[in-house]
C-alpha cells in the first residue's frame, strides 16, 4: 500500500497520532471511596434506626456498627494521610502536606461529632430522648456529607458536566450509600445473633435491602443513560463493557441472593458478609468504570 503524500508537513503529525486512550482510577482508591461513603450510610441508617426508636436494645447493637462506620469512614483518610498512591486526596484535601481541609472534608470531619455523641450516650434499651436526638443528629449529618461530597467530587471529576447529570449525582450516592450501608448494618446484626437462625426483627431488613436494591439498579440505571446521551459515539462500547455485567452481579446478584437465602438458611453470617463484601466489589468497579466513561467526555478532557 502506497503511503499518501501530505501537502503539509502537520498532517503527518495528526495522521500518525491517534487519540490517548483514557486512563481508569485505581480499584484500589475507588474501594475506599465506596468504603466512606458505605460507613456514612451506616451511619445514616443506625441514626434514623435510633432516632425513630426500632433498633434493638443493647449498648453493644449500637457501639458495633458506629465502630464499623469509623474503620470504613476513616480508611481513606488514613490512606490520604499517609500518602498513598491510591488515595492521593480524601475529598479533595491533602492532609499531611500543609494545605487547607476543603469544605466537603470538614463536612465529612464534622460527621464524627454525632457519632462521638451517639457512642456515648447509647444505653441499654436505647430509648433516652438526648439518644434519639443524637441519632437524628447523626442521620442528618451523614445525609450531609454524602450529598455535599458528591457535589464536590463532580466538580473535581468534571467542572463542565450537564446540569441534569449533576443533579443525579448526589441522589445516586445517597441511594448507594443507603444500599450498601443497609448489608453493613445486617451484617453487624447477623455476627451479634450468633448465628442462630434467622430472627423475626431481621426480615423488615431483608425486605427494604431489597427493595433499596431494586431502587438503587433504577438511580444507576438513570444515571447512565444520562452520562451515555452525552458521548453517543462511546455508547456502544460503554453499553457492552463486559467488566459492567460483572459490576452489576456483585452489586445486585450476590447481595440478593444471600438476602433470599437468609430468610430460610441458619448462616446469616457468612451469607451477610458474601453479600456485603461482593456489594462492596460490585460498586467499586462500577465507580471505576464511570469515573473512565466521565473522563471520556468532550468537556471533561
Amino acid at each position: 500500500m502506497k503511503k499518501r503524500r501530505h501537502d503539509h508537513p502537520h498532517d503527518a503529525i495528526h495522521d500518525d497520532v491517534s487519540p490517548s486512550p483514557v486512563l481508569l482510577p485505581r480499584l484500589g482508591g475507588v474501594l475506599l471511596q465506596v468504603a466512606g461513603y458505605s460507613g456514612c450510610g451506616l451511619w445514616m441508617l443506625l441514626g434514623l434506626a435510633l432516632a425513630i426508636g426500632i433498633y434493638p436494645a443493647g449498648r453493644g447493637d449500637a457501639l458495633v456498627p458506629l465502630a464499623f462506620g469509623v474503620v470504613l469512614v476513616a480508611s481513606g483518610l488514613v490512606a490520604a494521610w499517609m500518602h498513598s498512591s491510591w488515595m492521593p486526596s480524601w475529598h479533595g484535601w491533602q492532609p499531611g502536606k500543609g494545605s487547607r481541609p476543603t469544605r466537603e472534608a470538614l463536612i465529612a470531619l464534622a460527621t464524627f461529632l454525632p457519632m462521638l455523641a451517639v457512642a456515648g450516650l447509647a444505653r441499654g434499651d436505647n430509648s433516652f430522648p438526648v439518644t434519639r436526638l443524637a441519632g437524628a443528629t447523626l442521620a442528618l449529618c451523614s445525609l450531609v456529607s454524602l450529598i455535599m461530597t458528591a457535589h464536590g467530587e463532580a466538580s473535581r471529576h468534571a467542572p463542565g458536566l450537564d446540569g441534569r447529570l449533576a443533579s443525579q449525582l448526589p441522589l445516586s450516592r445517597v441511594v448507594s450509600a443507603t444500599y450498601a450501608g443497609g448489608l453493613w448494618l445486617w451484617l453487624c446484626m447477623a455476627g451479634q445473633q450468633g448465628g442462630d437462625a434467622p430472627a423475626a426483627g431481621a426480615m423488615p431488613w431483608i425486605i427494604g435491602l431489597l427493595l433499596l436494591a431494586l431502587l438503587r439498579g433504577l438511580v444507576d440505571g438513570m444515571r447512565w443513560q444520562a452520562l451515555l446521551s452525552l458521548s453517543p459515539g462511546h455508547r456502544p462500547v460503554l453499553e457492552l463493557q463486559p467488566r459492567r455485567y460483572v459490576a452489576a452481579a456483585l452489586t445486585y446478584a450476590v447481595p440478593c441472593l444471600g438476602l433470599l437465602l437468609a430468610g430460610f438458611d441458619d448462616s446469616q453470617q457468612l451469607l451477610a458478609a458474601l453479600a456485603t463484601l461482593g456489594c462492596m466489589l460490585g460498586m467499586g468497579l462500577e465507580l471505576t468504570l464511570y469515573h473512565g466513561a466521565l473522563a471520556a467526555l468532550p468537556d471533561s478532557r
